[in-house]
């Protein structure tokens, strides 16, 4: 099992802060940070019953990854979620294989997903209705840039097309990136076993949802001709949960968990960092 943070963007965008955030996270043995991302946001927003306030400040979650790449030696870097959908997969093939070669293969925990918000694909451009069919037509972009040779790759499809382009720097040792699906909907388990190399489900599910969308996943990939036991099981936590309660997500395959402070101050967030860290015996300072 491994454990990973995530960094609200209720923190701010404080370089100060998120930098000595990251530094703890990798001190007390975390496997990665994870930020989430929403391009715009607007008076009446919600994500389910929750509204976002228009100002809350979310910052760029890959310029922020890179910045905490300079600051840190071993810690991953995620997205919880990258919305897929509202990203050109050329330009974002090479943004994430810039970061992973100068994190020297960091870029590791990338989750995608569609977004919920309809303003949200308004704002740039794209249909909300066939985001769905955009990201998978992205996947499919981002692996074959990666994959192709100074030979050229060409793909033609409904949304995205190009002849013989190549697409440098490649990822850092590696033929492509992970590329997990996030979301909490019966497509997105699909999605995740037919193009993924992992899913990680929203946290508002009920166990007899959430063990349907698991088994979901693992039949898309057996489906698809893919080997589901290669997919990985990433699952919100709580940063006070117990050993008992991990034992229990492992017994449903979960192989990550990614848990939040609770506290917005940031003394008492490092506490609750060490106290998770010398609770599960993570390899720091705890």
């Amino acid at each position: 099992m491994e454990f990973a943070i995530s960094y609200s963007t209720a923190d701010g965008v404080d370089p100060g802060r998120l930098v000595a955030y990251a530094r703890h996270a990798e001190d007390c043995g975390f496997e990665g940070l994870y930020l989430p991302e929403h391009l715009v946001l607007y008076p009446g927003a919600a994500v389910g019953p929750y509204e976002l306030p228009p100002a809350l400040p979310y910052p760029d979650p890959l310029d922020c990854l890179g910045f905490v790449a300079a600051a840190t030696r071993r810690l991953l870097l995620g997205t919880a979620v990258l919305l897929l959908p509202y990203h050109h997969p050329v330009v974002l093939a090479k943004r994430l294989a810039t970061i992973d070669v100068l994190s020297q293969g960091r870029m590791r925990l990338l989750t995608v997903g569609l977004g919920t918000l309809p303003g949200e694909a308004a704002a740039t451009g794209v249909d909300f209705a066939s985001r769905g069919r955009r990201a998978d037509e992205a996947i499919d972009v981002l692996r074959l840039l990666w994959e192709g040779d100074e030979k050229g790759v060409s793909f033609g499809g409904e949304f995205f097309a190009f002849d013989r382009v190549c697409s440098y720097p490649k990822p850092h040792g590696v033929t492509h990136l992970p590329i997990h699906v996030g979301g909490s909907s019966r497509a997105a388990a699909r999605r995740a076993g037919r193009r993924g190399d992992g899913y990680f489900p929203g946290g508002a599910l009920t166990p007899r949802e959430r063990a349907v969308q698991w088994d979901l996943a693992r039949t898309a990939a057996a489906e698809a001709g893919r080997d589901p036991a290669g997919l990985e099981y990433t699952r919100w936590g709580s940063i006070d949960m117990s050993p008992e309660s991990v034992e229990a997500y492992a017994a449903q395959g979960v192989t990550r968990v990614v848990v939040s402070p609770t506290s917005a101050e940031p003394e008492r967030q490092r506490e609750e960092m060490s106290a998770f860290a010398r609770r599960f015996a993570l390899p720091g300072i705890g």
